[in-house]
């Protein structure tokens, strides 16, 4: 018997973790962390709540820390398995879970060094579209795990699962988080091959995202305010994915003649990332790597500062408060939750020459859904217990979401060449996943399933 199981991402977008069980053997496809409302009724401190001694292996789609979060928390209970993921993918995650330690288990950094240590020990890189196979502990039974682009962020991807026991053989596909077709820097999602059973996100399987050529004129737009105003924009940022994909259509505008634009990262983790980014040259797509052999540095250009320590970013922040010089300035958080972004919201939300650009999913129950929700009616958000009137412009451009609208998640299930017998929809808010169900039953899907 081959069953499916969900550890998380059933009640919103955060926490994915699924498990792949082959008799008296399991396999774990990410292991993400909750934030904002998704915590409510769960343990906040992101704890494994589930039986983990029949799990071989935990297969990272992609880096993000709603994807790989409670990594931590599972070697702690004693998993011993490989961590499979792809060759970008083990280059993050080190990072990205080095910053997760320092926030939510401790400071100390010999203890952080040693789980690190750790978790490079068990990673292995596996190529893309390459079957690999896992060792299982019950008699007839085999499992064949294989990578595809996703199309997310650099490194992510989907995972097609060849499970086989005496009565049954399946192919069962878990999609991580794919990508859109038109991201910068990344190659798009490739087509699924086969699937008889179908895992799938659905954070945008409500709505569709602007096209490129859109998205870039909203850009313009709102940069041509700060230009006019004197004024900053504040981009909440996601460390990784969002981050590069602006400072590369960024550095297009620039180019095309806007040498006055100076650009700010004001996160020490984002600027690690982009730093790898650049490393993963050969991932790119060709567009970007024929910008590189132009001569250009969509991540690395001239305009570009990095803000490194604490006291530099206090200052950073107190002089775009006085000053009326235009900046663009990408900050930590992505949701406004945390990091560096709030001292910049409590500094400039209250002067209508700012304006603050979303460009990622903001979740119910965090500060970025507040100020996209309320300050278009010059609300109020509170941050640090102390309410901020909201009197900047604030805008969302969902073209440059890492993820597929719905269109791309629909394309991406006729793309197969025979329906999958069950679509179980995943990571996404309750809107979102009817919606999205309801269009795959129009076309033809034969059974859609929202796990509780």
């Amino acid at each position: 018997m081959i069953e499916l199981l969900h550890h998380g991402a059933t009640k919103g977008v955060t926490g994915s973790c699924h498990e792949l069980r082959l008799g008296e053997d399991g396999l774990l496809i990410d292991c993400g962390l909750l934030q904002g409302a998704d915590i409510r009724g769960s343990d906040p401190e992101g704890h494994i709540d589930f039986d983990i001694g029949h799990i071989r292996a935990l297969v990272v789609t992609h880096v993000h820390i709603d994807h790989v979060g409670r990594i931590p928390y599972l070697l702690a209970a004693g998993f011993k398995g490989p961590i499979l993921c792809s060759q970008p993918s083990a280059l993050l995650l080190p990072a990205v879970l080095e910053d997760a330690l320092k926030i939510g288990f401790t400071r100390n950094r010999r203890l952080i060094e040693r789980v690190l240590d750790l978790i490079r020990s068990r990673l292995q890189p596996l190529p893309y579209n390459q079957w690999h196979t896992l060792a299982l502990e019950t008699p007839g039974h085999a499992l064949d795990i294989r990578l595809q682009r996703a199309g997310h962020i650099l490194g992510s991807a989907y995972v097609e699962c060849q499970a086989r026991t005496p009565d049954t053989d399946e192919r069962i596909l878990f999609s991580g988080d794919l990508g859109a077709p038109d991201a910068p820097l990344l190659p798009p999602p490739e087509p699924p091959e086969r699937a008889d059973r179908l895992v799938l996100e659905s954070t945008y399987g409500d709505r569709n995202h602007e096209h490129r050529a859109q998205r870039q004129q909203r850009l313009q737009a709102i940069l041509n305010h700060a230009l006019e105003d004197g004024g900053t924009l504040l981009i909440p940022a996601f460390s990784i994915g969002r981050t590069q994909d602006l400072l590369y259509e960024l550095e297009a505008i620039i180019q095309a003649g806007q040498q006055e634009l100076e650009v700010v990262v004001d996160s020490p983790l984002a600027a690690n990332f982009t730093a790898l980014y650049r490393q993963l040259q050969p991932f790119w797509d060709r567009e970007a790597r024929a910008r590189l052999a132009a001569g250009r540095h969509p991540l690395a250009f001239e305009q570009l500062t990095v803000i490194d320590s604490h006291a530099d970013h206090l200052r950073t922040v107190d002089y775009l408060a006085r000053s009326h010089r235009p900046c663009v300035v990408l900050a930590g958080s992505g949701m406004c939750a945390g990091g560096r972004v709030v001292n910049y919201l409590k500094a400039l939300l209250h002067e209508p020459r700012n304006d603050v650009l979303f460009v990622g999913y903001q979740a119910a129950g965090t500060p970025g859904r507040d100020i996209l929700q309320y300050g278009p009616r010059n609300g109020w958000v509170e941050l640090d217990g102390k309410r901020y009137d909201i009197h900047a412009q604030v805008h969302q451009i969902g073209g440059y979401s890492a993820h597929a609208g719905q269109d791309d998640l629909l394309e991406f299930v006729r793309a197969l060449p025979v329906p999958p017998a069950e679509i179980r929809l995943v990571h996404g808010d309750s809107r979102a996943k009817q919606a999205l169900a309801q269009r795959l039953r129009l076309q033809g899907a034969p059974r859609v399933h929202i796990p509780a």
